[in-house]
């Protein structure tokens, strides 16, 4: 006997089809959702728009590590789903193929993608979120030239004001320019001019030249009449503030890898609270990992519903039940890296209650003759919706007249 059969085949494709295009969906819509602040932040800012979406590919691991498990497993339960409705689902049980056998493909599936969740959470994202906080940080600095805004009075080291009415080109030609200009001994010019550009001085970094086209200066002296010039052209060169380096890797236990996780936890000659916080992240990291050995249990376990049934109870179920665990355990590895709780009871006390309770339902599906996982919930929306259909149905038809019955 073949190890990979016709069925598994065509288990492979009923599983790859859904599971790749709700991964897709899932990234998209949580990236949107972040587009959507990145681009008002920027905006704020008055940084360049291309680097919205360099921030945007930075979040790309970490969005992934919710979209992997949750495509994986509606992928799985989506398959067995249309298995069950369609009756084929019968006929393999009735051939002799249990539930655990149909699970060899889905389990292979799901080893590649525990793999790669692993690289994901242990080595790309700690670097992905690094590089996100450093773009973070030059956008708030201006070293990405974030710090002139259109319309409005900037200051630069503290001797030039500088305003700006318009600007084309995508920032290369700027229209309306009034600058203000101070120096030590109370001289100062202001200068207005019909348009201008920014030019790099080669051999000073720290410097730049604005040359202005069709202006006027106005210099004022202590003790002396102002004088007015008017210029054709004028470069006036301007000092770039300092900006401090960023930070090495490692401001937050996020953004280190699996092994440099391992090394600041278990040392005793880190301060308690690294030790704590490291040890938070390590276990987080693992559950979200581990986690994943248990979804196409649960995807079969949700993916059956009742004969004679379409309901898509299950698949509700499922995502309700992905997304909660997800953020529990991002409020226990909060809570624990404050040390208000144990790493290991906060992260990996909700492990063991969610994979017992999804063993417990898979053996009510594939070991007790017509077992329901989740019998009880569906018994609960079929009477909630059989009472709202009869309560459209009265609305519709209007008050009922008394019966002569009901008057005596």
């Amino acid at each position: 006997m073949k190890f990979i059969s016709p069925i598994d085949r065509y288990i492979f494709r009923l599983v790859m089809m859904p599971m790749l295009g709700i991964f897709v969906l899932a990234a998209s819509l949580l990236v949107l959702d972040k587009m959507l602040r990145l681009f008002d932040f920027v905006a704020t800012q008055g940084g360049p728009i291309g680097v919205v979406f360099k921030m945007l590919g930075n979040m790309l691991p970490e969005y992934a590590s919710l979209a992997i498990p949750l495509g994986l497993m509606l992928g799985i339960l989506i398959a067995f789903r249309k298995l069950a409705t369609s009756s084929e689902l019968d006929v393999m049980r009735a051939v002799g193929l249990s539930y655990t056998r149909m699970l060899r493909v889905p389990y292979l599936i799901t080893l590649v993608m525990v793999g790669l969740n692993f690289a994901n959470v242990g080595y790309l994202q700690p670097l992905a979120r690094y590089a996100y906080e450093q773009l973070n940080y030059q956008l708030k600095s201006g070293a990405l030239g974030a710090s002139i805004k259109v319309g409005e009075f900037t200051s630069l080291k503290d001797r030039i004001a500088l305003k700006i009415d318009e600007s084309q080109d995508e920032g290369r030609r700027l229209m309306g320019i009034f600058a203000r200009v101070a120096n030590s001994k109370g001289q100062v010019l202001s200068i207005s001019a019909r348009e201008g550009r920014f030019l790099a001085l080669k051999g000073a970094p720290d410097t730049i030249i604005l040359r202005l086209e069709d202006g006027q200066i106005i210099q004022d002296e202590p003790g002396q009449k102002s004088r007015v010039l008017t210029f054709t052209r004028h470069d006036l060169p301007i000092d770039l503030p300092q900006i401090e380096k960023f930070r090495q890797r490692g401001g937050a236990a996020r953004e280190y890898l699996l092994p440099e996780l391992m090394k600041l936890g278990w040392n005793d000659n880190q301060p308690e609270e690294g030790r704590v916080s490291s040890q938070a992240n390590f276990s987080y990291r693992m559950v979200e990992v581990f986690m994943m050995l248990l979804l196409p249990l649960l995807a079969v376990a949700l993916a059956i519903p009742p004969k004679r049934s379409t309901s898509a109870l299950g698949l509700i179920v499922s995502i309700v039940m992905i997304v909660a665990y997800h953020k529990v355990n991002q409020y226990a590895n909060d809570v624990a890296s404050l040390g208000r709780i144990n790493p290991i009871l906060g992260l990996w006390g909700p492990f063991v209650v969610f994979a017992l309770l999804i063993l417990w339902m898979y053996w009510r599906v594939a070991y007790v003759p017509g077992g329901q996982a989740i019998g009880w919930l569906e018994k609960g929306a079929n009477s909630v919706a059989k009472r709202l259909k009869s309560l459209l149905r009265r609305t519709r038809r209007g008050p009922l007249l008394p019966t002569p019955a009901d008057q005596t």
